[in-house]
């Protein structure tokens, strides 16, 4: 199957999960009075899914690796930022390691496409 958007990338769509978990999380519980912390988690995790959404489309395959890599800081940072907000106490132990789960798999999935692409032969639309 060939890509031809990236809201067809399992990672955009497993980032843009993350995103809306960590929304409801900042609207339903009392993160939503820590204003710090709660933009920039939200500021990270929507990260993920844009930096996906902007490395696909600037059609060269260096470019979305570079893009990627800074896709996988990103979710790095907001699983930090779930750690702070567990250890606030606006989240559940299960809530905790339900987010550290998702962050964990999904920076996993996006260093596997990072090694799939730089392993490819394949240049981008504007190397054709």
């Amino acid at each position: 199957m060939t890509i031809t958007k990236f809201e067809d990338l399992e990672i955009w769509k497993a980032a843009r999960e993350i995103c809306k978990k960590i929304r409801s999380i900042a609207e339903n519980t009392k993160l939503e009075k820590d204003f710090s912390l709660k933009d920039q988690v939200i500021r990270s995790s929507g990260s993920i899914m844009d930096n996906v959404a902007e490395g696909f489309e600037r059609d060269g395959k260096k470019e979305f690796v570079q893009f990627l890599s800074i896709a996988k800081a990103s979710c790095g940072e907001t699983r930090s930022q779930v750690h702070r907000i567990f250890d606030a106490g606006y989240i559940s132990e299960e809530k905790h390691q339900e987010l550290f789960e998702d962050c964990t798999s999904l920076s996993a999935q996006i260093a596997g496409f990072i090694k799939y692409l730089n392993r490819s032969e394949y240049q981008g639309i504007k190397r054709k």
